[in-house]
C-alpha cells in the first residue's frame, strides 16, 4: 500500500482535546497532554489520530465556533505545541488529521465583526444576510439544529443573519467566490504545516438556497433524524434548502484540487442530510472527498438487519467512493450504553470494535471506546453543552460522552490535578487505563490484540464485502481482496446462536484475534453470546 493510500482501511482514533489530558492544571485538556499520551495511542495499533478543534475560539460550542482558523486557542497551547505534536506523531508512525469547520465561524471572527457593521463594507457579503419580512419576522422558516429559528437579528445592519447551529455561529456565504478562496487559503495553512488529513465538519452545510425558499413540513411519522431527536423542531422539516445544495459539489472539487497538491493528505467529510447515504455516495464520487461518514451507525438502531441494510445501501450507491464508519463520537451517546441495552459487558465492547473494523471502509474510533467506557451520568447543574441545556430533560446533550479520559483511579482519574471541566464518572475509574494495562483480559488488551491481528488481514482492510443471509441477531459477510476471502460472523446478542453455514467448500478458522470463537461442525456454526467466527473460505 503506497503512502498516498494510507487512509483506505485505516483506523482513525478521535481525540477530544478538552477531555484527553490536562498538563497545566486548569481542568481542561491540551495539546501537550496529547503529546504526552501519543505513545499510548500508538500502542493501540491505530493508523491515525483525528483531533477535534483546538483553534482560537470563545468556546460557545467548545471549539466548533472558530474565531481564528490559523491559531491555537491559549486554552490548548500554542502553534509550537502543535508542531511538536505533529512531529512526535509522525515519529511514531501516526498520521494526524484535524477538524476543519468551513461552513460557519464564530461571531467573534474578524470577518463577521466587519460584515455586521454595514451593508457596504468589504466583508458585507461574506455571511448570509437577508431582510426581514414586512411584519419583521425572519426571512423564511429555516430552523437551527440547536433550537429555534436559524435567523438572528443584527441591529447594526438592520438585517437577519443565518446560523444553522448556535446564534453565535453565523454561516458564511459560499456563493461569494472571495469567501471560498479565503476558506481554501485557511486550509492550505494547515496542509503546509504537514497535516495528513482534514475531518470536515458539517461539510454539506456550506451552501444555502439563494432564493431562501421555505423548507417543506415533514409528517410526524417521518420525524427521525441523525444528530437530533424527533421532538426537536428541526425534525419537523425536510431540509431541502438550508443545506446540501448542488453548488457544494463544485466547491468540493476545488477543495480536492488543493488537496491533490499534497499527495498524502486526505479529506473525511461529516454528512448529515435528508438522505445521508446518497449524499455520502455523491460527495465521494470523482474528484471530491476521499471519504465520507454519516450518523447512520451513530443512531440507537441496533440489529444485524439495520447494520446490513445501512452498509448494503451505501455499497449499492457508492462507485469509486470510500466510506468511513463510526459507532461513537463526541456528539452521541457512547455505543456501549446506546447499543448495550443495560448489558455493557467487556465482551460486547470488543465484539463491537471487531464488527466495526471488519466492515468495508475506514473506521473512526472515539477515545475511551478501547476501554469500554459507557455514557457518563452528568447532572443538569454540571452540564456545559448548550444543546443539552436547551433540550433538557428529554435530551441530555453531548456531555455524557465528553467526560475526561480515566488514566488511573486517583481523585481526578489522572486527567488533571484539579476538578475538570466536566465531572469524572466514578464508574469510569474502575475502567482506567492503569487498571486495564495490568489485566491481560481487559477490553484495552483485547482492543490491541484485535488491531494487531487486523493489520495482518489485507482482505479486512481493503476487500469488497458480500453479506450472507443469516437470522437475527447474527451478522455475517465475506471480505474478498482478490487473493483471499475472509468470512466474518458476529453474534450481536448475548444468548448463544446456531446458524447454518453451508455455502463454502472449505472453511478454515482464523485465530489470534482474541475474541471468543464459534465452533463449526457439519455446516452448523455454534456461536457463544457476543461470539465471532473469522475464517478463510473458498
Amino acid at each position: 500500500m503506497t503512502d498516498a493510500s494510507w487512509w483506505r482501511g485505516a483506523v482513525i482514533y478521535q481525540i477530544y482535546p478538552r477531555s484527553f489530558l490536562d498538563t497545566n492544571g486548569d481542568g481542561v485538556g491540551d495539546l501537550p497532554g496529547i503529546i504526552q499520551r501519543l505513545d499510548y495511542v500508538a500502542s493501540l495499533g491505530v493508523d491515525a489520530i483525528w483531533i477535534a478543534p483546538f483553534f482560537r475560539s470563545p468556546m460557545a460550542d467548545f471549539g466548533y465556533d472558530i474565531a481564528d482558523y490559523r491559531d491555537v486557542d491559549p486554552l490548548f497551547g500554542t502553534l509550537e505545541d502543535f508542531d511538536r505534536l505533529l512531529a512526535k506523531a509522525h515519529s511514531l508512525g501516526l498520521k494526524v488529521m484535524i477538524d476543519q469547520v468551513l461552513s460557519h465561524t464564530s461571531d467573534q471572527h474578524a470577518w463577521f465583526k466587519e460584515s455586521r457593521e454595514s451593508i457596504s463594507n468589504a466583508k458585507a457579503d461574506w455571511y448570509v444576510w437577508a431582510d426581514a419580512k414586512p411584519d419583521g419576522s425572519p426571512p423564511n422558516n429555516w430552523l437551527s439544529i440547536f433550537g429555534g429559528s436559524a435567523w438572528q437579528w443584527e441591529p447594526r445592519r438592520g438585517q437577519y443573519y443565518l446560523h444553522n447551529f448556535l446564534a453565535s455561529q453565523p454561516d458564511l456565504n459560499f456563493h461569494n467566490p472571495d469567501v471560498r478562496a479565503a476558506v481554501l487559503d485557511n486550509v492550505r495553512f494547515w496542509l503546509d504545516k504537514g497535516v495528513d488529513g482534514l475531518r470536515l465538519d458539517a461539510i454539506n452545510f456550506c451552501f444555502h438556497d439563494k432564493q431562501l425558499r421555505d423548507n417543506p413540513p415533514k409528517p410526524k411519522e417521518k420525524r427521525v433524524g441523525r444528530g437530533f431527536s424527533p421532538d426537536n423542531p428541526y425534525a419537523f422539516q425536510y431540509h431541502l434548502y438550508n443545506n446540501t445544495q448542488p453548488e457544494n459539489l463544485d466547491f468540493l472539487e476545488d477543495l480536492r484540487e488543493l488537496l491533490d497538491r499534497y499527495p498524502n493528505a486526505v479529506t473525511l467529510g461529516e454528512i448529515s442530510s435528508e438522505d445521508s447515504l446518497a449524499t455520502m455516495a455523491e460527495y465521494t464520487r470523482g474528484q471530491r472527498l476521499h471519504m465520507g461518514y454519516s450518523f447512520e451507525l451513530l443512531s440507537s438502531d441496533y440489529s444485524a438487519a439495520y447494520i446490513r441494510q445501512t452498509v448494503a445501501q451505501l455499497e449499492a450507491q457508492v462507485s469509486e467512493g470510500w466510506p468511513c464508519w463510526a459507532i461513537s463520537n463526541h456528539d452521541v451517546e457512547r455505543v456501549l450504553t446506546r447499543w448495550g441495552n443495560g448489558n455493557a459487558s467487556p465482551r460486547l465492547a470488543n465484539l463491537l470494535t471487531a464488527m466495526l473494523c471488519s466492515l468495508r471502509g475506514s473506521v473512526c474510533v472515539y477515545q475511551g471506546e478501547e476501554l469500554g467506557l459507557t455514557e457518563a451520568e452528568v447532572p443538569f447543574e454540571a452540564l456545559r453543552d448548550p444543546y443539552g441545556i436547551t433540550f433538557w430533560p428529554n435530551f441530555k446533550g453531548r456531555d455524557g460522552c465528553r467526560t475526561p479520559m480515566p488514566w488511573n483511579d486517583s481523585s481526578f482519574a489522572g486527567f488533571s490535578t484539579v476538578a475538570p471541566w466536566l465531572p469524572i464518572d466514578e464508574t469510569h475509574k474502575t475502567l482506567a487505563v492503569a487498571h486495564q494495562e495490568a489485566d491481560p483480559n481487559s477490553v484495552l488488551q483485547g482492543f490491541r490484540r484485535f488491531m494487531r491481528w487486523r493489520a495482518a488481514q489485507p482482505a479486512l482492510q481493503r476487500g469488497d464485502i458480500r453479506f450472507l443471509d443469516v437470522p437475527e441477531p447474527v451478522l455475517a459477510f465475506v471480505r474478498n481482496d482478490g487473493s483471499e476471502q475472509v468470512l466474518a460472523v458476529f453474534n450481536l446478542g448475548k444468548q448463544p446462536q446456531t446458524v447454518a453455514l453451508q455455502a463454502f467448500d472449505t472453511v478454515t478458522p482464523l485465530d489470534g484475534h482474541g475474541l471468543q470463537q464459534g465452533v463449526l461442525q457439519n455446516g452448523q456454526l455454534a456461536l457463544p453470546g457476543h461470539g465471532v467466527l473469522f475464517a478463510r473460505v473458498a
